[in-house]
């Protein structure tokens, strides 16, 4: 356990679990008691996860699968209706880069891409997800987003674009259940050291930025059923929530 927000006895799913900040989160959500369900392609890093869970006196169930397949997602809402249900968190965290080039440059399949794994996979996670985290009582929902869907940086605009929809998409969604027990924000995580930002900054001393570790407990923390706020952002930069 943490000083931070009690988990004990909750479900928390979270997405791009197998490293960075995925990882971070569960294993912070693990030890504030949660049962985690990780979810990522890589099987060897859920296992990692799996490990260091266990040795926090934690729990989890891995599901190795790739979030561009819609299906496996609907399957794993069947899963987690049959054995618990309903879902107290979601951690959407998984995203990808994509390329960093100007917009007329862009090949149709990586646009596509890009779009499969940050915004397609995030609204079905909320089509087959929707009514578990209503049966909680006290769903809680977060998607992991970037400051790029503001800036919209020259050469960035298919990641920026990802994340802008991703955003609005929430928004609406957090909207939507005003009158529920459900409470969905967005978190921007700010410059982490992550593969992402080694991938987009080649030159950056890692040595230099925050860890997952370091920011996971504020992630987190927007699982706490007692959290009210919805529909918000939350800048790791800023330290405080934000009209989307």
């Amino acid at each position: 356990m943490t000083e931070h927000t009690d988990l004990t006895g909750k479900v928390v799913l979270v997405t791009g679990a197998s490293r960075g900040i995925g990882y971070a989160a569960a294993l912070e959500a693990a030890r504030r008691g949660a049962h985690v369900v990780a979810v990522a392609r890589t099987v060897g890093g859920l296992e990692e996860l799996d490990d260091a869970i266990q040795e926090a006196d934690g729990s989890s169930t891995l599901v190795p699968f790739d979030l561009r397949d819609g299906d496996a997602i609907d399957r794993l809402g069947a899963a987690i209706f049959e054995r618990w249900g309903h879902l107290d968190g979601l951690v959407a965290n998984a995203g990808m880069l994509g390329t960093l080039s100007p917009v007329p440059h862009l090949k149709p399949d990586e646009f596509d891409k890009v779009m499969a794994i940050n915004v397609t996979a995030n609204f079905r996670l909320l089509r087959s997800l929707d009514l578990l985290l209503r049966q909680s009582e006290a769903g809680r929902a977060v998607f992991v987003s970037s400051g790029a869907a503001r800036s919209a940086k020259p050469f960035w605009g298919l990641y920026a674009a990802s994340k802008a929809a991703l955003d609005a998409l929430v928004k609406s969604y957090a909207g939507e259940m005003s009158t529920t027990n459900v409470k969905t924000n967005v978190f921007y995580p700010g410059v982490v050291r992550t593969a992402m930002r080694a991938k987009a900054m080649p030159g950056e001393d890692p040595e230099t930025l925050p860890t997952p570790a370091d920011i996971a407990p504020k992630l987190v923390d927007l699982l706490s059923p007692t959290l009210t706020e919805n529909g918000r952002l939350f800048d790791v930069t800023k330290g405080v929530f934000e009209d989307l």
